[in-house]
């Protein structure tokens, strides 16, 4: 039987830092609301030349560099974003002509936030099916540049950032478990890229509604489906949307508060880039190892959510 996991990850957040400071001198608000209301300290945007599939190629040469993968080993090409280049070529199209990736299939998820998880499903399904045997995975996103600094309810929220993972086999015992993926269209009304301004618009009381419920319940089904028990995850990778909702899934699973990745302070919500750049900060900080179990848990835009629990280790 194959084992399907990650086996590399890499990935890119600009240098320019926009924090809470600089939001009070534009906008009326507070280091403190925001923080209280957010959890955001700073968040990164990236400069005007810098569009979402440079990012994407930065994440994905060094995961390629960090899991020892050549351009000959990857066959397939998935991007999760909300904000590409252009509507076509697509950024997977992109990143490929740029990593001279021998002509393999590449296309973009749209699933907002949740792009990620439908992309590691997705890469997932093909692995086990045998089509494919490597997959570079992507999680790439530019929300700078959709949004509105007059609209106090989104500008904080979101930064830019890309993070890439080689998803293939693995040894016995690691990898994926279980997944779930979902959508409600008739939800799409609330969190929307308006096609007359270009900017995100958000109902933030029916997101937050919605995102509170959906977090907690696929956390605890997910980790059902694997056969596992809360007291099995040593670590819950929530996307990093806002605090609030990320501790309605922590309390909900009945894990501490230290078995919780939060990198929303540094890096606000980066939509799909969001769950592999958090994956990656904990290996990094050594606060995901090898063995650990794992929950990803998101939501976004559409609307759309998913979740993977994952064995973690090559």
């Amino acid at each position: 039987m194959t084992n399907v996991g990650i086996i590399g990850m890499g990935s890119y957040l600009p240098e320019k830092v926009m924090t809470n400071h600089d939001f009070e001198k534009i906008l009326d608000t507070s280091d403190e609301w925001i923080t209280e209301m957010t959890g955001i300290k700073e968040r990164r945007f990236a400069e005007d030349n810098i569009d979402t599939s440079d990012m994407a190629v930065i994440a994905a040469k060094r995961a390629m560099e960090n899991s020892g993968v050549t351009k000959d080993d990857i066959d397939m090409i998935i991007v999760a974003t909300s904000t590409p280049d252009h509507h076509f070529p697509t950024v997977a199209n992109i990143v490929q002509s740029k990593l001279e990736l021998n002509h393999v299939p590449s296309f973009d998820q749209a699933a907002a936030c949740t792009g990620f998880i439908y992309g590691l499903a997705t890469a997932y399904n093909y692995i086990k099916a045998g089509t494919y045997k490597k997959v570079l995975v992507i999680g790439a996103d530019k929300l700078s540049k959709k949004i509105d600094f007059d609209d106090q309810s989104t500008a904080i929220l979101f930064g830019d950032g890309a993070s890439a993972a080689i998803v293939g086999e693995v040894s016995e015992g690691y990898g994926i478990k279980s997944f779930e993926l979902g959508s409600n269209g008739d939800g799409g009304k609330w969190l929307y890229d308006d096609k007359d301004t270009k900017y995100i618009k958000m109902n933030g009381r029916e997101v937050f509604k919605f995102a509170v419920r959906i977090m907690g319940e696929l956390s605890v089904s997910v980790t059902e489906k694997a056969d596992m028990t809360s007291e099995d995850i040593d670590m819950l990778i929530p996307h990093q949307a806002n605090i609030r909702i990320m501790e309605s899934a922590r309390k909900r699973m009945n894990l501490p508060r230290e078995k919780m990745s939060e990198t929303i302070q540094l890096y606000g919500n980066t939509s799909a880039a969001s769950i592999p750049i958090s994956i990656e900060h904990e290996v990094k900080h050594n606060k995901i190892k090898d063995g650990d179990n794992i929950v990803l848990v998101g939501f976004g835009g559409g609307l759309t959510w998913g979740a993977v629990c994952m064995t973690w280790g090559k």
